[in-house]
């Protein structure tokens, strides 16, 4: 568990939300190789119902044996403040050490047997829960997650131990330049907006929280309201239903109604910096992005992210050799960013570099082959990336609720088809100024107005 808990907070702004490798983008858009034909987006095979007051999204893949259910506790950071900040990750991750039906060693014996696994991944607009099983297994496992929200029994020993080592993880994350990063930008970004509040928690929220406030949390919060439950696999409705009936169906109804966060207040640029003596520096800085997803500014800033990522990557790293790691990435929220992210040992000459690459994009118009290029890549390599069940479940989440249809992962690929060079410049122009920057590193190093200048 230690292992995961740090993963949370060590995915490195780099990998945090660029769809695919910057280098992929620049080999696309300097070489523009024959592109590859990405998966056929029309499937039949998607539908939603609702079980004893629970959504279910429910996917049938014949394709492997392997079922993927993803519980997604909705809200995120809305539901949380800065005084309870990492409740429902540590609810979660308590859970995992016994059950009303399933004790804790019983728990972890019958995991075993099973083969399956079960993860918890907390984010700014859920928490998630799911399972990896077979198809054979997945009654079983589907019996031992379904307890865990149900009735999970958050013994006294347990969660001391969870808060440890959940602490532990939030304190090692000054160690790790990019989670640091990554905390910092956020911050900075959304300053008075739940997305400031980090769904892990601070060392502060962890150390305060007790067992009663957990008890008390999931008797208050956990209710089939607030779940959106998604399944990707070889298995059938009926199937479905009789589990998801005997289980998450019996929770209470609860009041909750997903919406749309509140919009960013835009505040202009600021910078937020970290001294620490490294062998190189990190800076990451975000533009505010579209605040609905059902528009065609989302898919225009997703694309003009990806050229950004292309030209960048080709300029710094291959051409001046200035870095290991620069893209643009693209933040997949209910409000979306983009943004700028490099490590880099001269950050004065790199940003230079990086704000004449912007401004060229908001003054030019870029090929239409080299961008119809560019986006088939971005899609093959995108579909790559979500090839699993696991990932496909979250793609579907996403749509249901960033546009309100999970129908809409089904057009994916037709909208960013129909981005074309004048919305690049148009959303470039709109969207890429006033970063807000984070910078970890030699502070002498950089002038701050160069972070300013954005």
């Amino acid at each position: 568990m230690r292992r995961a808990l740090l993963a949370w907070l060590t995915v490195g702004a780099g990998a945090i939300a660029s769809a695919f490798p910057a280098e992929t983008a620049a080999a696309q858009f300097q070489r523009s190789p024959v592109a590859s034909t990405s998966r056929n987006a029309s499937d039949s095979t998607t539908t939603s119902y609702e079980v004893a007051g629970v959504r279910i999204i429910h996917r049938t893949v014949t394709a492997n044996d392997v079922v993927a259910a993803n519980i997604y506790l909705l809200g995120g950071t809305r539901q949380l403040s800065q005084a309870n900040a990492g409740i429902e990750a540590l609810m979660l991750e308590t859970s995992g050490y016994g059950t009303r039906r399933y004790p804790r060693d019983t728990l972890r014996r019958r995991m075993a047997a099973l083969g399956s696994e079960i993860d918890v991944a907390a984010s700014t607009d859920w928490t998630r829960i799911g399972l990896r099983a077979t198809t054979s297994s997945f009654d079983s496992t589907w019996a031992i997650l379904a307890d865990r929200i149900v009735a999970p029994t958050l013994d006294s020993g347990a969660f001391e131990l969870v808060r440890a080592q959940l602490g532990a993880a939030v304190r090692q994350r000054r160690d790790d330049p990019d989670a640091l990063l990554s905390y910092l930008a956020d911050s900075i970004t959304y300053v008075d907006h739940p997305y400031s509040i980090d769904p892990i928690g601070t060392e502060q929220s962890i150390a305060a929280l007790t067992r009663s406030d957990l008890v008390r949390y999931h008797a208050q919060q956990v209710s089939t309201s607030r779940l959106l439950v998604v399944i990707v696999g070889q298995v059938d409705r009926a199937r479905i239903e009789r589990l998801v009936r005997a289980t998450l169906g019996t929770l209470p109804r609860g009041q909750y109604t997903w919406t749309e966060p509140p919009p960013p207040t835009l505040r202009g640029d600021a910078l937020v910096v970290e001294q620490r003596q490294l062998p190189t520096n990190y800076i990451l800085g975000y533009f505010h992005g579209p605040t609905s997803a059902n528009t065609r500014d989302y898919y225009a800033l997703r694309v003009a992210t990806a050229v950004l990522s292309g030209r960048l990557f080709g300029e710094i790293r291959s051409r001046r050799n200035l870095t290991y790691a620069v893209n643009a990435p693209f933040l997949e929220r209910a409000l979306s960013a983009g943004g700028i992210y490099v490590t880099t040992v001269s950050p004065d000459l790199t940003l230079g570099l990086i704000r004449a690459e912007i401004e060229a994009l908001q003054a030019e118009i870029i090929s239409r082959q080299g961008l119809a290029e560019l986006v088939q890549q971005f899609i093959t390599e995108y579909f790559l990336n979500n090839e699993t069940n696991a990932a496909q479940a979250d793609f579907l989440a996403r749509a249901q609720l960033y546009q309100g249809d999970y129908r809409t992962a089904d057009r994916f690929v037709e909208e960013l088809r129909n981005v074309g060079p004048e919305d690049i410049r148009r959303v470039a122009k709109m969207y890429l100024r006033d970063a807000r920057f984070a910078y970890v590193g030699d502070t002498t190093k950089i002038t701050r107005a160069t972070l300013l200048r954005f």
